[in-house]
Parts: structure tokens; sequence; C-alpha cells
């Protein structure tokens, strides 16, 4: 009988590799690539997709009851890469692990500029928020500097952490002078964000651009018809904890549906801050 292939099979492949390391009472279970295609050989699955399941349960979907039975009360399991083909479960609060938009907070109308053709084509939501994003100059807007899009989709190795896939790599500048680097990650549809892709755009960061300021980006669609977007840009703690450093919420609409009281409000504002 040939492997299964179904992302079904998923879940009793990565019982099977936390059940093998882990240790009592350990709040961090490491494993590695070799261990997932030997569980999934074990189990009668297609080796192929390992790098698919580890993917899905980063990122995408919820560990299995079984694995969440053993943790503290209050946290939850992130799977953190430490190395070439090497990983780690790590129980962290719960409040940390996940990046969620606030409710209630005021959101900012600007003038759709997103080019119609671009808004028919664009393949899936990331792609179409990604476009969002770059038309709109939200980056710009967000950081108050000006901004570059320098790589889509960068993939790069990283030392203790292995790939990082980082969605759109922004560079900029501000009044001052100072270089940044913006690397954005987007999440639409049913996809959420989690804590583990910023801090490996830091590290990133880090690695291949040091002589500039690293200002991770986080970008969600928060309605279906994709004009509300939630921008989130982060700083790190001496203990290299990622802090929100400021949320924006967007709302992109056609020029006319900007009002005077609308542009009143916005003066008072800048007014206030400056």
């Amino acid at each position: 009988m040939p492997p299964k292939r179904s992302s079904k099979v998923y879940g009793p492949v990565i019982e099977k590799v936390f059940r093998d390391n882990y240790r009592p009472k350990s709040k961090n279970v490491d494993f590695t690539r070799d261990n997932v295609i030997d569980a999934a050989t074990h189990l009668g699955v297609d080796p192929k997709n390992v790098g698919d399941l580890i993917y899905t349960f980063r990122y995408r979907r919820e560990l299995p009851e079984s694995i969440r039975a053993y943790l503290p009360a209050g946290h939850v399991w992130l799977i953190r890469g430490t190395g070439a083909a090497r990983y780690r479960f790590d129980a962290v609060p719960v409040e940390y692990a996940f990046i969620e938009p606030r409710a209630g907070l005021a959101e900012t109308k600007i003038p759709d500029s997103t080019p119609g053709v671009i808004s028919s084509y664009a393949l899936d939501d990331e792609q179409a928020l990604l476009a969002k994003v770059r038309y709109n100059r939200l980056v710009d807007i967000f950081m108050g500097a000006a901004t570059f899009s320098l790589q889509s989709h960068l993939r790069t190795q990283v030392q203790d952490i292995g790939q990082v896939e980082t969605d759109e790599v922004y560079v900029g500048i501000d009044k001052q002078g100072t270089h940044y680097v913006f690397p954005v990650q987007a999440k639409g549809g049913n996809d959420h964000h989690n804590v583990v892709q910023i801090e490996q755009d830091y590290a990133m960061c880090m690695d291949k651009f040091p002589s500039c300021l690293c200002r991770p980006i986080a970008a969600q669609f928060m309605e279906e018809s994709g004009d509300k977007i939630a921008l989130f840009s982060f700083a790190f703690s001496k203990k290299g904890e990622a802090k929100i450093l400021s949320e924006k919420h967007y709302l992109l609409v056609s020029p006319e549906q900007i009002s005077q009281e609308d542009l009143a409000q916005y003066r008072s504002q800048t007014l206030l801050l400056s």
C-alpha cells in the first residue's frame, strides 16, 4: 500500500514526534526533521510532506489535544527553529504567543490607490494584502519614513534558527537619515500571526542588515472585503522578547468617502501629537 499523503494524517505524526522526545514536566521539547521523517515512515505517511507538516503546525493549525494536555496553565506550544532542520516545542504564555488586532481602535481612512487590475488578479489573500500595503504606501505612512520594497518572499538561513521566510522586506530612511529595514509578514483569511515569525524576522535582520534599525511589521486583513488592514510594529527587549511598539488600523476607501470632518479630525490629532 502506498504511503498516505493527506494532511489529515499530520496529527498522528506530530503526536508521535512529541511523545518520542518529551521528558516529564519539560517546557521545551527538541526534535529534528529526521524525527518527523521517522515518525511518518513508522505510521505509513509519505515523508516527502515533512516541510508542509512542520509549517502547518507552526503557523496554520492548532496542535492536537494530546500535546496541549502537557501545557502549564495559560500557556501554548510554539514551534521555534533552533538550527538547520532542528526545531523545539516551547511552552510560552498565550498572551505573548499570538498577535491579534485590538477591538475598538480608531481607524484611519486612506484613499485606495490599488490598481484595479491588481485587485482583480491577486491570487490569494496574502498576495492581495501585500499588494495593497505596497500600492498604498502603508509602510511609509505607518512608520513615518520613505520606504522601498527590496525583495518579496525572502528565504534565507539564519544561524541558530535555520530557514527563515519573510513575505516582503522594505528598506527605508527617515528625516534624521536613519536607515531602516522593515520585514513584513502578511496574513489573510483564517491565518493568524504568531510571535515566532516576528522573532525570526528580527534575527534575520540582525544577521543580514546589521547597519539598519530593524522594525518588524505584521499586516492583517480585518474584514473579508479586504478594505480594512491592521498594521503592527515591534521592538525587542533586552531579553529578546518581541514587544508591540505600535498598532494602527487603516480603511482603504475611494477619495469621495473621506469627508471634511475626517480631515479636520486628522489635523487635530496631528496637532495634539506635535
